[in-house]
């Protein structure tokens, strides 16, 4: 990838939850937040319109093409901060003088939309370009390496665990006796010679995410990135994370609800929950329908929040 690209063809990615998203985010002006996931910069731009003069924003991708289109929205203001690199590694990323100082961290999780209606990044089932999909082009696997290269059982594994797809099994053995499958488009025309009638869309979008999660390590990210947003926070800071399905919503929920990814609450001698932060958010936060319908790509949205909490607090 260029990291010059042409900012007439770059899709801009509509900020999802934006209003909900802030309101939860920001509860000082003046304090040091994170925006670990960037992508377009439509939630940092709206970040920085609600910090003072003295607050402060980290922008993290490790997508060279989302940098720069954050660049080019967010303008020239020294509040921001843009770095590029995986948000799972967020303690390495953020300087250590801003360590225990952050008030919030923001988490929107998925594809952006320039990544998937951009043929050549090969997210997409809809439009044919290479098995790619990785989010960095420093990214060493990438979607042919798992499609081509993958024995039966990793490929089937793969499929089930992170599509969750009943037809695992057929799929993969379909895969490997047409391989090699060099396209977005040829993977689709496979996934299809399986799966029949009207679920074949959701099967084929399925396997997909599957093969995406697996080339970036995905929910491997997001417990680290959860578990360094909480050692970053200060007390009373926040995450606020956007998930799109089932699997990434499931880590969320169990590490705001318990602190770990297992869901289980740790207690002292005398029975007290032992809990380093707490959900705000009683019930996910979901887009309207107005917003759905201006922005279909977050109709899937879910949207969780929690506070670190202070350590008389938490035990």
């Amino acid at each position: 990838m260029n990291m010059e690209i042409d900012m007439t063809t770059y899709h801009p990615h509509i900020p999802v939850l934006l209003d909900s998203s802030i309101e939860y985010l920001i509860t000082d002006p003046n304090g040091i937040y994170i925006d670990a996931t960037l992508g377009g910069g439509g939630h940092s731009k709206a970040i920085l319109d609600n910090l003072s003069s003295s607050g402060k924003l980290y922008g993290i991708d490790q997508d060279r093409e989302a940098l720069q289109a954050a660049g080019e929205r967010i303008g020239d203001d020294s509040r921001f901060i843009p770095v590029e690199g995986n948000f799972g590694y967020l303690t390495t990323l953020i300087p250590a003088e801003d360590h225990g100082s952050i008030a919030g961290v923001l988490l929107d999780l998925g594809v952006s939309t320039h990544q998937i209606r951009e043929p050549e990044r090969g997210f997409s089932f809809q439009h044919d370009g290479p098995l790619d999909m990785r989010m960095s082009d420093m990214s060493g696997v990438s979607a042919y390496k798992v499609v081509n290269e993958y024995e039966y059982e990793r490929l089937r594994d793969v499929i089930f665990h992170y599509g969750e797809e009943r037809l695992s099994r057929e799929i993969a053995r379909e895969i490997i006796n047409n391989r090699p499958i060099e396209t977005t488009g040829e993977l689709r025309d496979v996934i299809e010679s399986v799966v029949y009638g009207k679920h074949t869309i959701k099967s084929v979008a399925r396997v997909f995410q599957a093969i995406r999660i697996e080339v970036n390590r995905e929910l491997e990210v997001l417990k680290l990135v959860l578990q360094e947003s909480l050692e970053l926070l200060q007390p009373k800071g926040r995450i606020v994370a956007i998930s799109y399905h089932s699997l990434e919503d499931r880590i969320v929920k169990n590490f705001f609800r318990s602190g770990n990814f297992e869901g289980t609450v740790e207690k002292d001698f005398y029975g007290n929950p032992l809990l380093p932060i707490k959900m705000i958010t009683r019930q996910i936060v979901v887009p309207s329908k107005e917003e759905t319908a201006r922005n279909p790509a977050a109709r899937s949205a879910k949207m969780r929040v929690a506070e670190k909490l202070e350590v008389e607090e938490a035990g």
